[in-house]
């Protein structure tokens, strides 16, 4: 990779502060054009343990339960996504369906339902006695239905965030890691990003701190919370059902119930993970760091009731986080008179964003309209 060893100054074109989900993807959508110098900023190493982008797996859909206005983008994700497999030559989105399982007329079941035929999305469609049949591996009620977008299934995150950056890298890009950005203001015609290092001067910057974009942004503060993400892997007795042939990425909503998961990508177990339940923090520093013995006992008996052949204790698990707006819908701002563009609170759906978000960055630094962009992911809007 281009990387800046000493600590000189750097004039560039666009900064990105930030190289996680959104940073790396900015970074590479901007330098594939190769019309811009471009400097890409990270507080930690490169792919580190630290971010909202770590644990193993995501999952992909583009028939979206939080609403019909986000598929669009999804599908603009999707083909970059490809893209970013073409330039790396690694397989990142694994495409075997993800099965949202619920039941008629809930919510959850319903914007997936309305997306699909929005946009006129492949599925299938299952009631209970043929979701028993197809996927044995969950445990359905007599009432139960499932959705299978045939668009969806599981992501590669820490590959997919070294993808970008390595090639963003071999388009030209300088990545400059271990170095924490102090401020970003504007000067004249453009804006002064200092670190800890050194001053780099730009026209643009791209500012993608994800559970840190507070610190540099106090307005963000009034917006964004963090949210601390438990992740949890179980063993299952035959693993030859988990398998990516056989079990697609899932989602499953029974009343307060919530998991979701992907199939086994590490040869031996299962992600089934709960909905949230720590309690939000106003920095990234105060995320708790573990599960009680308790929690972790009540999600595995949960995980073993919809998916019988688990082992209930969990073979391991983590907690993450994200930065959250109070309605999941993140802020895409143009401030500083339109030379920064703050990309923040993807609020745990953001991952599978991520490509078009960084085309979003593309199209700011050069000055063009996006498509994809709405009024309400501005800061302002999210302020009133």
């Amino acid at each position: 990779m281009t990387e800046q060893s000493e600590a000189s100054d750097i004039d560039a074109d666009v900064v990105v502060v930030g190289l996680g989900t959104m940073g790396s993807m900015a970074l590479w959508r901007i330098a594939r054009r190769r019309n811009l110098r471009v400097v890409g900023v990270e507080q930690y190493g490169l792919v580190h343990s630290h971010g909202s982008f770590t644990g193993e797996s995501r999952v992909f859909r583009t028939a979206y339960h939080e609403g019909t206005r986000y598929v669009p983008l999804l599908l603009s994700a999707r083909d970059i996504w490809h893209e970013l497999e073409a330039d790396s030559g690694r397989q990142l989105l694994l495409e075997v369906g993800t099965l949202t399982i619920g039941h008629a007329g809930e919510p959850a079941v319903e914007n997936v339902l309305a997306s699909i035929r929005e946009y006129e999305l492949p599925h299938q469609v299952f009631d209970a006695k043929e979701l028993r049949s197809s996927y044995p591996q969950h445990s359905v009620g007599d009432d139960a239905m499932g959705v299978l977008d045939l668009y969806g299934g599981g992501m590669r995150p820490e590959l997919s965030v070294f993808s970008a950056i390595e090639s963003a890298a071999a388009n030209g890009a300088t990545v400059l890691d271990h170095e924490t950005v102090l401020n970003v203001e504007a000067d004249g015609s453009g804006v002064v990003v200092t670190t800890e290092r050194r001053v780099i001067r730009a026209k643009r910057a791209v500012i993608a701190q994800g559970s840190w974009a507070r610190r540099l942004n106090p307005d963000l503060a009034a917006v964004l919370t963090v949210q601390p993400l438990p992740l949890t892997w179980f063993m299952p007795h035959h693993l030859e059902l988990f398998t990516p042939d056989r079990f697609p990425a899932f989602i499953r909503d029974e009343g307060p119930v919530h998991f979701f998961g992907a199939p086994s990508l590490d040869g031996y177990s299962v992600k089934v993970t709960p909905r949230r339940f720590h309690d939000p923090v106003a920095d990234v520093d105060e995320v708790p760091t573990t599960i009680s013995a308790e929690k972790l006992s009540e999600i595995g008996h949960l995980a073993q009731e919809f998916f019988p052949d688990l082992n209930p204790e969990p073979v391991h698990w983590s907690v993450h986080h994200d930065a959250f707006t109070a309605d999941k819908v993140p802020v895409i701002d143009a401030g500083l008179d339109g030379r920064v563009l703050t990309l923040a609170g993807f609020s745990g759906h953001g991952f599978k964003l991520a490509p078009g978000v960084g085309e979003i960055a593309a199209q700011f630094v050069n000055d063009e309209e996006s498509p994809l962009l709405a009024s309400d992911y501005s800061l302002a809007a999210h302020l009133r």
